[in-house]
């Protein structure tokens, strides 16, 4: 079993759509009992909630379903535990990168290394913007999550 971690802020707009999108591919390409996907946030303060409706409308559009998942904060047993800790953005790297015992440093990766054609490293936050950054977000996941799926079938399955 590989397991993914997906990771941001606050766990309610980028990693939620990135667990979604990404749960979606996985079930698509009959992998769900291969492939274990979760996402949390480097913060707390949305712990317990569902991802931002915003997020949730953006991505049922495109037939993502992010109703299930709720927020929760990145813990120090996740880098025992996950193969993949992927973060939306240099900010979250930094701080992740932080808090990870050495031994688990190498399964840390900026979510975006799986899309080298998005042309850009950094997912962006799109909770103060406008309904636009939803759905850029939800192109540029879609783009890492196919980089993301080649790079674990290669190298696990």
């Amino acid at each position: 079993m590989v397991k993914v971690l997906f990771v941001c802020t606050g766990n309610i707009c980028r990693s939620p759509t990135a667990e979604g999108v990404f749960r979606t591919l996985v079930e698509k390409q009959g992998l769900s009992g291969q492939i274990e996907i979760d996402s949390a946030g480097m913060g707390s303060w949305h712990v317990g909630e569902s991802p931002d409706p915003r997020s949730q409308e953006a991505a049922k559009r495109r037939g993502v379903d992010l109703s299930a998942i709720r927020a929760r904060q990145v813990v120090r047993s996740d880098f025992a535990y996950f193969d993949y800790l992927l973060a939306m953005d240099n900010r979250n790297l930094r701080e992740m990168s932080a808090i990870c015992p050495i031994e688990a440093e190498h399964k840390i990766a900026m979510f975006l290394d799986f899309a080298p054609d998005a042309g850009r490293k950094d997912v962006p936050d799109p909770y103060y913007g406008g309904a636009n950054g939803f759905d850029h977000v939800l192109d540029l996941i879609e783009m890492g999550s196919e980089g993301l799926l080649a790079d674990i079938r290669d190298k696990h399955l």
